[in-house]
């Protein structure tokens, strides 16, 4: 499953460090600085993704030690980087909503068994070879599904960036309590939350490199210091940050069947967002770079880095396209980065939580309102409406379903009609016929069908055979097989498009011969690969229509018939 020819030194193999080795050394302080960097960008925002998620803040700074240092080492990108995710963050917190209280330790050991879970499932795909299914969520559906988890993530923020107390089971009834709560604002947390907007956007404006969401944390802490927001103002704070490591364990949990039934899922709607979300990303970035990437070898990685979280305290993991380009733009390439971003957030861990303390709630809320608006991918969609009507139809249920009723809804839906919208492209395929004209053969559709010579038609089959279009196969050669001016003696059906035939086509295809030499039409075929002249083979169709049936391509088919009739 490789999505890019290898750019590394021939003979390489090793289990582990492929997102590593070779090593350059010209490219190692590039490398540093980068990771660097991504502390400096990601450490706001993982602990933003924590309000999504229902954790303790600490937490988020938890899924960028363990967990990205496993996939560091153990993946086979060298450009994904791992950690806390929007979409996978929201589908857990809505499966476990009422389980448990949010942060509580109860909900945190939950939050720990689903990560192992997730885990369990990537390792499974592993040793199934099943890092193809991520192909099966396409992008349509994706783009709708986030943006849809970025409407609501953004509506959720909105009674932290104002001081209410907020409420509501759903994005549109907090949005209605919201309003009706407005007369409660706090405004000196709504000025800490347009002073954090404000700083991000016209930071980010100057350059998008400067690490606008952690100068505005930073700020803000002296700031809630300085003039003791807490007591004078009444805005809220984070109070105690535990600082250290995080402790290895089991969630403290009793895991049973009817856990696991009830979280099942869960895991399983996570498992799909980690699968797709991750691999596009890393194919992207090693198509960019022309470098080795095996979607089962980053399964093992993204399994042992959930594993790391479950066992860690913390959430869920995902590759991040957001962190992937922050360390891409800063020059990195490859995990080094990632492990210089763990040493620093241990660093963080080890002294710097105290300050933490002072941090405003409303701070994270304006960070987390910034990646849901973010998420929301307007450019996308207006690309999707203007390049294929239809399938933005696909990509705004999706969104919908995502805000009106629920994330684990919304990508289960996104997965059926994935499936859907693949199954519609072959259930009518835009067949068409080919006809003589100055020595050439030319293509029409098949409302223009005509004879391509007196008495012979060519037919061809723009997609796989199988049960969906099977009776459109049937109802196209009986209708061509009566066409004029001439009688039809030859029906060619042409296979060059066609790479699978399944039972029920075959079953069509000997239907169809026997129907046509009952009217004196000889069915023929032309351009059958091995594998598809092989399904003809077992199915009977060769036997029915003779080996004598059979023609390289098209104008091996004109000169036997041509031939014949002379």
């Amino acid at each position: 499953m490789s999505a890019a020819t290898a750019k590394s030194k021939p003979g390489r193999n090793l289990p582990i460090l492929n997102g590593i080795l070779p090593l350059v050394s010209s490219q190692i302080p590039t490398d540093v600085i980068a990771g660097v960097t991504l502390a400096a960008l990601a450490i706001p925002e993982v602990m933003g993704y924590t309000k999504i998620a229902g954790m303790p803040v600490i937490t988020g700074l938890y899924t960028i030690v363990i967990p990205i240092a496993l996939f560091a080492l153990f993946g086979s990108s060298r450009h994904l980087v791992v950690g806390a995710d929007s979409a996978t963050a929201a589908i857990m917190a809505a499966g476990l909503a009422g389980m448990a209280a949010v942060a509580s330790p109860q909900y945190v050991a939950l939050a720990g068994v689903l990560a192992l879970m997730a885990a369990g499932l990537l390792i499974l795909a592993r040793l199934l070879n099943l890092g193809f299914l991520a192909d099966f969520l396409s992008r349509t559906v994706l783009i709708g599904f986030l943006t849809g988890v970025g409407i609501q993530v953004a509506i959720g923020q909105i009674s932290g960036m104002l001081g209410i107390p907020g409420g509501g089971a759903g994005p549109i009834q907090k949005l209605v309590t919201d309003v009706q709560q407005l007369g409660q604002i706090n405004w000196p947390t709504l000025a800490v939350s347009v002073g954090v907007l404000g700083t991000i956007l016209i930071l980010r404006r100057i350059n998008k490199k400067i690490p606008g969401a952690l100068i505005a944390v930073i700020g803000a802490i002296v700031l809630s210091y300085a003039l003791n927001l807490s007591s004078n103002y009444g805005v809220a704070v984070l109070g105690t940050v535990p600082s250290g490591l995080p402790s290895i364990g089991l969630p403290d949990v009793t895991i049973n069947w009817s856990l696991i039934q009830r979280l099942l899922p869960t895991a399983i709607s996570m498992f799909i967002v980690i699968l797709a979300q991750s691999a596009a990303t890393s194919r992207a970035y090693a198509t960019r770079y022309n470098e080795r990437f095996s979607e089962n070898v980053d399964l093992v990685g993204l399994g042992l880095a959930n594993i790391g979280a479950g066992l860690s305290g913390t959430f869920v993991v995902n590759g991040s396209p957001t962190k992937t380009q922050m360390v891409d733009s800063a020059g990195g390439r490859s995990q080094l980065s990632m492990l210089v971003t763990a040493a620093i957030v241990v660093i963080v861990l080890l002294f710097l939580t105290v300050p933490l303390s002072f941090m405003p709630e409303a701070v994270l809320s304006s960070v987390v309102f910034m990646i849901g608006v973010e998420l929301v991918d307007y450019k996308g969609m207006r690309r999707i409406l203007a390049e294929r009507p239809m399938e933005f139809w696909v990509a705004a249920i999706t969104a919908a379903v995502v805000v009106f009723i629920g994330v684990e809804q919304g990508i289960i839906l996104a997965i059926l009609l994935s499936l859907l919208a693949h199954t519609s492209f072959g259930y009518k395929p835009k067949n068409s016929t080919l006809f003589e004209s100055d020595g050439a053969l030319k293509v029409v559709p098949i409302a223009d069908a005509q004879e391509a010579v007196p008495g012979l038609v060519m037919y061809r089959f723009n997609h796989s055979m199988y049960y969906a279009n099977s009776e459109l196969l049937a109802q196209e050669l009986s209708k061509l097989a009566q066409l004029g001016p001439d009688p039809v003696k030859w029906l060619c059906c042409d296979l060059i498009a066609v790479d699978e035939i399944d039972f029920s086509a075959a079953a069509t295809l000997r239907e169809s011969a026997k129907e046509l030499k009952d009217k004196g039409v000889k069915l023929v075929f032309s351009s059958a690969s091995e594998q598809v002249r092989q399904n003809l083979d077992v199915s009977g169709v060769t036997e029915a229509v003779g080996q004598d049936a059979f023609f390289p391509d098209l104008e091996a088919v004109l000169s036997a018939y041509k031939a014949q009739t002379a």
